[in-house]
């Protein structure tokens, strides 16, 4: 039976995928928990401001509280300041959406973008979201930086994911997984084509030092009509400097050195890792 702990962790994650609300009885159902129970759990949640509920007896969703939170969290941590102008000239170089995501533990996290595109049809989606390690760009770039082993390891606890819900081009097998990743780890970026969504495009470079595991991962995505693969090849050379020079600057935040700290007291783990120089 799970905990209230976790259940109000539930609840919350739940309502973070579902922006327009839910009522009690579908949050009780998706998360299989009782009503009564859900109930109690979204009572306090009001109570404390994480929840709100939009009429009278109608459906819940998520205050504002906890993105003043993460983003207060973003601005403690110096990540964003770091990062931005970084972004923000990258994305002026190839005219798309440039994001960062930072590794948080078993996670990869998308945190800071800039939008390169002044007109025309824009990718921009939300932040926050954890990314799909095994058919993002960004995923691929971060285990181009594993051994196999821990490749295998990593994606076996997180999935494939439900054929329908990624792009048609998104590996379905370990077998093509590492070999787009061996791929990625020679050519030192990865790119992948419509693998995480229908007509997107991306390429990515792992953000680390010399002799030092990856904590975050630089990206440039766009339409695939627009972002072919000649101009993803094109912009690679640019991608992994910046991402050095990011990974340059990444001591001055608390949350990079925390990170990096975390990493240096990781034991028997052996990694193989692309070097953003």
């Amino acid at each position: 039976m799970k905990g209230v702990q976790e259940r109000t962790l539930g609840i919350l994650e739940l309502l973070a995928n579902h922006a327009e609300g839910l009522e009690l009885a579908s949050i009780a159902d998706k998360l299989g928990i009782p009503r009564s129970a859900v109930h109690r759990l979204l009572s306090d949640l009001v109570l404390s401001g994480y929840v709100r509920q939009i009429r009278e007896h109608g459906d819940y969703m998520l205050s504002t509280k906890l993105v003043s939170l993460g983003l207060t969290f973003l601005s403690n941590s110096g990540i964003v300041d770091i990062a931005q102008p970084l972004l923000n000239r990258l994305a002026e170089i190839s005219g798309e959406l440039v994001r960062l995501s930072v590794v948080d533990g078993e996670r990869l996290t998308w945190v800071a973008r800039a939008q390169g595109a002044r007109q025309g049809l824009r990718y921009d989606p939300d932040m926050g979201a954890d990314a799909r390690f095994s058919c993002s760009s960004s995923g691929w770039a971060l285990m181009s930086t594993f051994n196999n082993e821990e490749v295998i390891k990593k994606v076996s606890t997180q999935g494939f994911g439900k054929v329908g819900d990624f792009g048609p081009n998104a590996p379905q097998n370990i077998e093509d997984l590492l070999f787009n990743i061996e791929e990625t780890r020679h050519r030192g970026f990865s790119v992948t084509q419509e693998t995480y969504a229908l007509g997107l495009n991306a390429l990515s470079a792992p953000v680390c030092l010399k002799g030092q595991p990856a904590l975050g991962v630089l990206t440039i995505a766009g339409p695939s009509f627009r972002l072919t693969l000649e101009q993803m090849q094109t912009l690679g050379p640019d991608l992994v400097s910046y991402a050095s020079q990011l990974a340059t600057t990444s001591g001055a935040s608390p949350f990079f050195n925390q990170a990096q700290r975390e990493h240096n007291g990781t034991q028997g783990i052996t990694r193989k890792p692309i070097y953003a120089e």
